[in-house]
C-alpha cells in the first residue's frame, strides 16, 4: 500500500494572500500570510497575531545559512505573496515561493489583507516596480530629484593675480576658474536599471542600459558615489568624511587637482617623531609655485632647526613697509662680486667698533 500522507504525495495546496507581520521572534525571516479563502478578512475574527507563521523560499543568491547572502528578507507588510502549505489540509505550516508585484489600486486600508501599520503599498496606480527603474519623467523618485536640485556648481579655484617682482618683473597670473559637480548621469530605460532601495531610503542601482550604464549607492541622507557610463566617478559627502589608512597611501593624478576649502586646512607631518620622515615638495621644469594671501599674513617658525634658502639663480625681496631684522646672534655677509647699497634717507650705523677698513 502506498504511503500518501507525507509532503508530496498529500496534494498540493495552494494560495495567494498578504504579508501582515514580519516580526519574527526567532530571526528566521518568516512572515505571517492571510490567505485569500483560507483566512477571513475579519481580523477581529482571526487577528494577525493568529496568522501561521510562514517559512520563505530563498533565492540561490541567499545560502539561508550562518547569515550568507541576502538577509532579512525583502517583505514587508502588505507584500502579496504565492505559496503553498506543505502540510496540505491542515494550513498551518505555509511556504512562500515568491512575491506577486502588481500595481495597487488602493493605498493601505482597515481590516485584512492589508497593512496592520498603514505604510504599504505608498503609491496608488502605480508599478510596484521601483521608479528608478521605470524611468517615468512624470512620475520621478524623490532621491533623483533631490539629487538634481542639490547639484553643486559654481566652485571656485585658487586665483592668483599677476605680481609685479621685486626685480621689477612680472609674476605671471594662474587664473581662477570654476568647476561643477557633474550632470546626473541617469538616463535609465526599463528593464535595464537593477534598483535596490530599503525601507529607509538606501539606495543601489546597476544601470545596465546602452550608453547611459552607471553604478550608483547612496545613504539615505545624500552621501553617495556614483560611477557614469565614462568611468567617472563623483563621490558626494553630506557629513564627515574620516580615511584612515594603518599602512601605506598612493596617490597618482594623470590629469590637473583642484582643492577648495571653505574650512582650515591642517597637515601634521611626522606626528610620531621618526627621523627622516621628511615633507617634500618637487615642481618639475618650468613650472613654478605660487602662493598668494588675500589679507593675512604668512608666518614661517621652527622651534628647533635652521631655515636654509638656496637660490639657484637671482634672491629678489620685495618689502610694501618697513623691514625689521631682530639676529640674536652673529650677522656673517659674504660678497663674492659687488655690493650696491642705495638709501634715499639717513644712514645710520651704530656699534661698539664700526670699522670700515679693517
Amino acid at each position: 500500500m502506498v504511503n500518501d500522507k507525507f509532503l508530496g504525495h498529500n496534494g498540493f495546496l495552494w494560495f495567494v494572500g498578504v504579508v501582515e507581520d514580519r516580526q519574527d521572534p526567532q530571526y528566521t525571516g518568516r512572515v505571517r500570510v492571510r490567505a485569500l479563502g483560507h483566512h477571513t478578512s475579519n481580523n477581529q475574527l482571526l487577528p494577525t497575531a493568529d496568522l501561521p507563521w510562514a517559512q520563505v523560499i530563498l533565492p540561490i543568491t541567499s545560502s539561508g545559512i550562518s547569515g550568507l547572502g541576502s538577509s532579512p528578507l525583502g517583505l514587508v507588510e502588505g507584500s502579496w505573496v504565492f505559496g503553498y502549505f506543505r502540510d496540505g489540509e491542515r494550513r498551518q505550516e505555509p511556504l512562500i515561493l515568491g512575491s506577486l508585484p502588481g500595481k495597487p489600486s488602493e493605498l493601505a486600508g482597515a481590516g485584512g489583507f492589508y497593512d496592520p501599520n498603514g505604510i504599504y503599498p505608498k503609491y496608488r496606480n502605480e508599478p510596484d516596480v521601483n521608479r528608478l527603474a521605470v524611468n517615468n519623467p512624470d512620475n520621478p523618485h524623490l532621491a533623483l530629484t533631490l539629487r538634481t536640485y542639490t547639484r553643486i556648481t559654481g566652485i571656485p579655484t585658487a586665483d592668483f593675480n599677476v605680481t609685479l617682482a621685486a626685480d621689477g618683473s612680472f609674476i605671471s597670473a594662474s587664473d581662477g576658474d570654476t568647476f561643477d559637480q557633474p550632470a546626473i548621469p541617469y538616463n535609465a530605460s526599463y528593464p535595464y536599471n537593477h534598483v535596490y532601495e530599503s525601507e529607509s531610503g538606501h539606495i543601489r542601482e546597476f544601470d545596465d542600459t546602452s550608453g547611459a550604464e552607471r553604478i550608483y549607492e547612496s545613504h539615505r541622507t545624500g552621501t553617495s558615489y556614483e560611477i557614469d557610463s565614462n568611468g567617472n566617478r563623483t563621490d558626494i559627502i553630506k557629513g564627515t568624511h574620516y580615511t584612515l589608512t594603518s599602512n601605506n597611501n598612493k596617490a597618482y593624478v594623470a590629469g590637473d587637482s583642484d582643492i577648495t576649502i571653505d574650512g582650515r586646512h591642517k597637515i601634521y607631518i611626522n606626528k610620531n617623531n621618526v627621523a627622516n620622515n621628511h615633507y617634500d615638495i618637487q615642481i618639475g621644469a618650468g613650472a613654478s609655485i605660487n602662493i598668494q594671501v588675500d589679507s593675512g599674513d604668512v608666518n614661517i617658525h621652527t622651534v628647533q632647526g635652521k631655515i636654509n634658502m638656496n637660490a639657484g639663480g637671482d634672491y629678489n625681496l620685495k618689502v610694501g613697509g618697513n623691514m625689521n631684522v631682530l639676529v640674536e646672534g652673529s650677522i656673517s655677509e659674504t660678497v663674492l662680486r659687488t655690493k650696491t647699497s642705495n638709501t634715499v634717507g639717513a644712514v645710520v650705523h651704530r656699534g661698539s667698533t664700526i670699522d670700515l677698513n679693517p
